[in-house]
């Protein structure tokens, strides 16, 4: 049977979308005893060091890019975990690639597995999409044009074989057109090296 304490912490990760770090929890007003006491007796689910969720409450159907989103909320998912939310790759991400600015402080995660990029302002800011997921957690994600420029941007990282991919999925599909493709391709200074790819499959 739930005490006073634990049912308004229940009623506040109601209200708070099932999912609260530690930090807002206290400053909601919920004493780290009652979180520490609801997760031994089996009602909150630590997903990760500092963030729990109502383990009643339902699965998140993406819970990296979640994960990512609510303990990095200035990072930009990116790269081939930024092409396979898009659906542009049949590459299985091993981590979730996450841009940050440069110059920015590493942030600290445990899980998941994550990779980092540091691009220039300019690059960090251009390009991105809000998408939401699971009960409203916002993630930050690049478009498909701007994905497919820092993929040959970073060819070297993650490979020809899956820029190309993506770049011939994109165009055969119509979801993004040449000229945006292009723009990002020359802000990325890769517009010789994207070029050549583009002709022979337009």
């Amino acid at each position: 049977m739930q005490n006073n304490s634990t049912k308004r912490a229940t009623q506040i990760f109601s209200h708070q979308n099932n999912f609260l770090s530690t930090a807002d929890a206290i400053r909601l007003g919920i004493q780290p005893r009652t979180l520490y006491q609801m997760r031994d007796a089996g009602l909150l689910v630590q997903e990760s060091r500092g963030l729990y969720r109502l383990a009643d409450a339902p699965l998140w159907s993406n819970p990296d890019l979640v994960l990512v989103a609510l303990r990095i909320p200035k990072g930009v998912i990116c790269l081939i975990s930024s092409l396979n939310f898009h659906g542009l790759t049949t590459q299985i991400p091993r981590w979730v690639d996450v841009a940050i600015p440069k110059h920015s402080e590493k942030p600290r995660l445990q899980y998941p597995p994550t990779r980092y990029i540091w691009l220039s302002p300019k690059s960090f800011s251009e390009g991105v999409e809000q998408h939401n997921l699971d009960g409203g957690v916002q993630i930050h994600v690049y478009s498909i044009a701007k994905t497919i420029a820092d993929c040959f941007k970073f060819r070297n990282r993650i490979g020809m074989d899956v820029a190309l991919e993506a770049l011939r999925e994109s165009l055969r599909s119509k979801r993004c057109s040449v000229s945006e493709i292009l723009s990002y391709a020359r802000n990325n200074r890769v517009e010789t090296v994207m070029r050549p790819y583009m002709e022979a499959l337009a």
